[in-house]
């Protein structure tokens, strides 16, 4: 996979934000949906794809999780947790980029995992350095440690919220 900077595709993702926004509105899913990911951020390097965070009330997680799978195509079940749900937009749904959709309630781990990290890259252009620098390290996204190197920063961003200015707007 090439990497790219995230700026030329950023109007694309956008209008896949809000033609996702609609569906799920259609479909009667709860929730706000935003754009997360390399995409997200002007700057950050991307495979290409629109990677959306729907953020659920709590209690209607399992309602909204149930409307996903009639539509989307569920992905990565074996990281599924109690509030995290995982899907994509299937190929013949759409011409664009691949979009991968993350369904959790608010409030939650991933939630706050999804949200915080990507205010704090789109805030800081030290973190962002950082984070293009993971994606490029070793033998890039395809290679061994990829995964697990992504992961760990993302950790640290986490911890760092409380205390980072992005934080205190």
């Amino acid at each position: 996979m090439v990497l790219r900077p995230a700026g030329p595709l950023r109007d694309a993702a956008l209008a896949v934000l809000d033609a996702e926004r609609g569906r799920l509105r259609s479909l009667g899913v709860p929730g706000e949906l935003v754009l997360v990911g390399g995409s997200s951020v002007p700057g950050a390097l991307t495979h290409g794809d629109v990677d959306l965070h729907l953020r659920v009330p709590p209690d209607a997680f399992p309602d909204a999780v149930a409307r996903l799978r009639r539509t989307y195509r569920v992905v990565h079940p074996r990281i599924w947790t109690p509030t995290l749900a995982t899907f994509e937009l299937a190929v013949d749904d759409h011409t664009g980029p691949p979009v991968g959709v993350a369904a959790t309630p608010r409030g939650s781990e991933h939630d706050v995992r999804f949200t915080r990290t990507w205010q704090l890259l789109a805030a800081d252009p030290a973190l962002l350095a950082e984070y293009n620098a993971v994606k490029l390290a070793g033998d890039g996204p395809q290679g061994a440690g990829y995964e697990a190197r992504k992961s760990a920063f993302f950790d640290r961003l986490v911890a760092l919220w409380p205390s980072h200015p992005a934080a205190h707007p």
